[in-house]
């Protein structure tokens, strides 16, 4: 019988690779492998590869004596050498000290005069606030949309505009979005229109999810937006594992999710934090903490210095940002992206901000929060209106442009919204496609079901509703 033998000269002892190297021998249909005067089966292989990553627990290599001192006597571990202590001492809970929080803008727009940051060119700066106000004006009137029953549901991102815009301004157009539901803002930048807007929340045939997803779960396979689902967290693993396919490629990208504060209490994040470390991705977590998961506040979801601290936890490089500053946003992700593809690690943002808005049109946030509490978010705080105030005292911008630019994204919305609205909806053949490539016998049996109902009971559809 013929077989194959390899000769392995060097075996590479990280996971990351090795891994790689045992894929590529799964190739062959049957290979032994020889490692000195060795001949190792597959399996072996693995047993030796295994052996030769934890090689340093054996019990005579653990503990190295610096000198005679007994208190300088050190452990080598697996992950680096720990140092023994006669001293009896657990690790606090949390730090007297909670994590500073980065920004460049003050509350009147100024930058502080001992801030480090990357200053943004007049072109970016004036993009970014122009799809800031894009994204508010959208916001609102989408939102009235719902309210008359004209869509079925939305969300917003007012008080979070700074995060969604920034961030996007600071990301390549080749960084694959992983988002939740509150990105919308990053479509914007990357030149989503109003009408693909719109012609998703109204589910007509412009609709690229053709009518099958909730209103604001949008996805773009142009812009390079994976398609939002409704499942909280469930985002933030498959960001991990598009980022780990980028590195094997050699991709110059990075992976980037968004999730809220309330996403964190998931087991999903904590396992694509630590999947995320172990394997050394280009991949970056952008937590938006708006004090709220729903109707529930953060002082009850966790004990911990807010989320910044989990990621060292899991040995993930992490870093607090006002997510109502622009600039700060901006320059932090910026940095986060660099670090990430160069260095090929992880990185944790926290942004600091507050869910101005509804959690979504099915929820009054008047139930649990003070009204008091959201009004002076939205006026004292607001990252808009913050940065607006830095492009006018570099003389960017004035009264009347910011009049003519919200009467002209006012008119150019109501109308988008009027052409989707009388847009024909996707046909009830759409419902049923792309999924399997030959349709089994159940999804065809569905489909004459919903077409004999919709026959038996027209006055529960629309008039114009498709049956072809």
């Amino acid at each position: 019988m013929a077989f194959h033998v390899r000769k392995a000269t060097k075996i590479i002892p990280h996971f990351r690779n090795g891994m790689r190297f045992l894929g590529s021998l799964r190739e062959t249909p049957f290979a032994v492998h020889k490692i000195g005067n060795k001949v190792l089966g597959f399996e072996n292989m693995l047993n030796h590869l295994s052996a030769h990553r934890f090689k340093s627990t054996k019990v005579e290599k653990q503990i190295d004596s610096v000198n005679d001192d007994r208190d300088n006597q050190v452990l080598n571990f697996p992950g680096g050498k720990v140092k023994f202590t006669p001293q009896l001492s657990f690790v606090p809970e949390r730090e007297e000290e909670r994590v500073p929080c980065f920004r460049v803008l003050d509350d009147n727009g100024q930058p502080s005069m001992f801030s480090n940051f990357t200053q943004v060119s007049k072109e970016i700066a004036m993009k970014m606030y122009n799809d800031m106000v894009t994204l508010q004006t959208m916001d609102t009137i989408f939102y009235e949309a719902q309210r008359q029953g004209r869509i079925s549901f939305y969300v917003t991102s007012l008080g979070e505009e700074a995060i969604n815009i920034a961030s996007a301004a600071a990301l390549s157009l080749d960084d694959l979005i992983v988002p939740q539901y509150r990105e919308a803002g990053v479509l914007v930048w990357r030149g989503f229109t109003l009408k693909e807007f719109a012609s998703q929340c109204f589910g007509n045939k412009y609709d690229y999810c053709k009518g099958r997803q909730m209103p604001v779960h949008y996805g773009s396979k142009r812009h390079n937006y994976f398609t939002v689902a409704s499942t909280i967290a469930s985002q933030i693993p498959h960001a991990v594992g598009a980022a780990y396919s980028m590195k094997m490629e050699k991709r110059d990208a990075c992976a980037v999710t968004y999730f809220g504060d309330g996403g964190t209490s998931e087991g999903d994040f904590h396992a694509a934090l630590n999947f995320a470390a172990v394997l050394e991705v280009p991949v970056i977590f952008i937590c938006r903490n708006n004090g709220w998961a729903i109707s529930t506040p953060i002082s009850d979801q966790f004990r911990s210095d807010g989320v910044v601290v989990k990621g060292r936890a899991y040995g993930v490089r992490s870093i607090r940002v006002d997510g109502n500053d622009a600039l700060a946003v901006y320059n932090t992700v910026r940095a986060a992206r660099k670090m990430a593809i160069q260095e090929q690690r992880p990185i944790l943002i926290e942004a600091l901000t507050y869910r101005v808005g509804h959690h979504t049109t099915s929820d009054d946030s008047t139930r649990y929060r003070p009204v008091e509490e959201m009004e002076w978010w939205r006026v004292a705080k607001d990252p808009v209106s913050r940065f607006r105030k830095w492009i006018e005292s570099n003389g960017w911008w004035s009264d009347e442009a910011e009049a003519e630019l919200r009467s002209s994204l006012r008119k150019q919305l109501l109308e988008e919204i009027q052409l989707a609205e009388r847009s024909e909806k996707p046909p009830v053949a759409d419902a049923f496609t792309d999924v399997y490539d030959v349709p089994p016998s159940n999804l065809e049996e569905q489909e004459r079901w919903l077409r004999k109902t919709i026959k038996t009971h027209p006055q529960d559809y629309p008039s114009d509703f498709p049956l072809l």
